[in-house]
Parts: structure tokens; C-alpha cells; sequence
């Protein structure tokens, strides 16, 4: 009940955040392009001062190789949900228009404006390192891959005329660079970080990722408009998916290379199981529009998935403490 307990304290914290940023939207105290504005400076700037402090506070360059390990685990915990999405595709008839979306919803997680600041409010700044894991492949797997899962679904365009280049500014966005440029100075043993003034102003430009990634995911949640929740067969089987499904196959996986003799600190576990388990991504509903997609939809599962995560959560919390 103690875990239950604290969970459901930590899940409050960020419920209310989001709240504050619901109501100051409803209210009319943020204007349409104040969330574009948040989502623009936490991406490119906040974020990656957040990941290069926590990376040279918090990896070592010994610790470089159990990284990659735990990058290959996870990389194939997110192989093994995409297969599982054809299949149940397939199995659904989910219509074309909803294909990409769907399965998009299942895979891939809102890591930056929900999963970083539930991961810090659940296990604090040392959850970070690992953290990262989740944060490098589900980028990955998002813009090397999911979205031409929604491009190539698109109903209005004929499929043999439909042609998709990788764009490599969103699979190398800047907290990946921000990731990458730490990488380097850890390696060369670069001091950046003993230099007082350099390491104050990263710090408290990366403490604001926190409060400002709830309070946009509020101001969204006030766009979208509560009202406009409904549960559907594909609503309900990809919030199985993402609730359900993920978290297990990261169970699995983890349970397997266990056995196999890999090690993984239980803040690893934990983290890689609960990240598997956040709402779907932010930008699902524009990446429909530009496909010409199902925007309600995809809207609507994005909304339900933010909605059911407080719910979610400390369940989830409870169970892996006996895993």
C-alpha cells in the first residue's frame, strides 16, 4: 500500500501542473500560440540542457557499455510491440487513414512532455540515465519510422505514388545533439561542468522541462476538450496496447535478458517499464493532418492515453514492485 501510496502522490504532482496549465488555457491567460512557443523552447533548448547536465553528472564512461546494453533491450522490446501492431492491424481491418496512427499509439510513447517529468516525479533526477535509453530509441523509432508509418497510410494518395525521405532533423533533434554533445565532452574528459557559472545556467534552464512540459500537455488537453472522449474498438484496443501490451513486452524482455546473465539496476527496470506505459505522443493528431489522416481520431486517442495515465500509473507501480 506504501508504494501505491507514493505513486499515486508522485502522479498528483504532475496531474496538478496540469491542471494549472488547463485552467490558465481555459481562462483565456495563455493565447493560441503560447503552447507552440513552450513546445519549441522545452525541445530545443530546455531539454537538451537538462540531458547534457544529467549525462555528465550521472554517466561515467565506464558506464557506457551497460548504456548500449540497455539500448539493445529496449530497441527490441519496440521491434517486437511494431510486430504485434501489423498483426493486430490486420486481425482488426483497422481502416486506412488509421493504420499509421494506430500503430504509432501502440509503439511509441509521449516521453519529453509526460514520461520525463513522471520519470523525475516516480524516481527522481537519478532516473535520468536511464531515462535516456527510452527517450534515444523512442525518438528513433517515432521519425525513422513511425511517421511514414502514418505518411505511407495516407487515403487520399495512391500507394505506389507514395514516396517518404528520412528526416534527419527530426530523428537527430536537438536533445539527442544535446545527448551526443555530452557524449563527446564525457569521452574527452572535457571539464564543462566544474566550470560554476557554465553549470548553473544548464541546471536551471533544464529544471524548467518539469513544470513547463505539464503545463502544455494541460493547454493541449484544453484544445482537445475533455467532451470529445469516446471509446471506440480501435480506441480501446490501442490504449490496451499502449497500457497493457508495451509495459509486458518490456517485462518480458527485460525477464529474458535477466536469465541470459544481463544486470539491470532496479531504477532501470522500473524506469524502461513505466516510460513503455506513457501516453501516446503529443504530435500524433499533426502528423494525421499532414497525412491526411484520421485527425479525430487520432486526437482522441492522444487525449483518452493523457487522461487514463493517472490511472495507469500507480496501478503499474504497484505491480512491477513484485517482479
Amino acid at each position: 500500500m506504501a508504494v501505491l501510496w507514493n505513486s499515486i502522490q508522485s502522479v498528483l504532482v504532475v496531474v496538478l501542473i496540469m491542471i494549472l496549465g488547463f485552467v490558465l488555457r481555459r481562462t483565456g491567460w495563455f493565447d493560441d500560440k503560447f503552447a507552440g512557443t513552450i513546445s519549441k523552447f522545452i525541445k530545443n533548448i530546455a531539454l537538451p540542457a537538462s540531458i547534457f547536465v544529467s549525462v555528465l553528472s550521472r554517466l561515467t564512461r565506464g558506464q557506457l557499455g551497460s548504456f548500449a546494453g540497455y539500448l539493445a533491450y529496449a530497441f527490441l522490446a519496440v521491434i517486437i510491440g511494431y510486430v504485434i501492431a501489423f498483426i493486430l492491424v490486420k486481425l482488426m481491418r483497422v481502416k486506412p487513414g488509421r493504420k499509421g496512427i494506430f500503430i504509432n499509439a501502440i509503439v511509441n510513447a509521449n516521453t519529453i512532455f509526460i514520461g520525463l517529468p513522471l520519470n523525475i516525479a516516480l524516481f527522481g533526477d537519478k532516473s535520468m540515465t536511464y531515462f535516456l535509453v527510452y527517450y534515444i530509441v523512442n525518438t528513433v523509432s517515432t521519425w525513422a519510422f513511425g511517421v511514414f508509418l502514418i505518411s505511407n497510410d495516407d487515403p487520399t494518395k495512391p500507394k505506389e505514388k507514395t514516396h517518404n525521405k528520412i528526416d534527419w532533423k527530426k530523428v537527430i533533434p536537438m536533445p539527442l545533439v544535446g545527448f551526443l554533445v555530452a557524449l563527446v565532452v564525457l569521452l574527452l574528459n572535457i571539464p564543462v561542468m566544474k566550470v560554476d557559472f557554465i553549470s548553473s545556467t544548464l541546471t536551471y534552464v533544464g529544471n524548467l522541462v518539469t513544470p513547463l512540459s505539464l503545463i502544455y500537455i494541460g493547454i493541449v488537453l484544453a484544445d482537445a476538450g475533455l467532451k470529445s472522449i469516446r471509446f471506440d474498438r480501435d480506441t480501446i484496443v490501442a490504449l490496451i496496447g499502449r497500457f497493457i501490451l508495451s509495459p509486458i513486452i518490456m517485462i518480458l524482455v527485460l525477464m529474458v535478458a535477466g536469465n541470459l546473465g544481463a544486470s539491470f539496476p532496479t531504477m532501470a527496470s522500473q524506469t524502461l517499464i513505466v516510460q513503455s506505459a506513457t501516453p501516446m505522443l503529443a504530435v500524433l493528431p499533426i502528423l494525421a493532418n499532414e497525412a491526411h489522416g484520421d485527425v479525430e481520431y487520432a486526437t482522441n486517442i492522444v487525449t483518452t492515453s493523457t487522461v487514463l495515465f493517472i490511472v495507469v500509473v500507480p496501478v503499474l507501480m504497484t505491480l512491477i514492485q513484485y517482479i
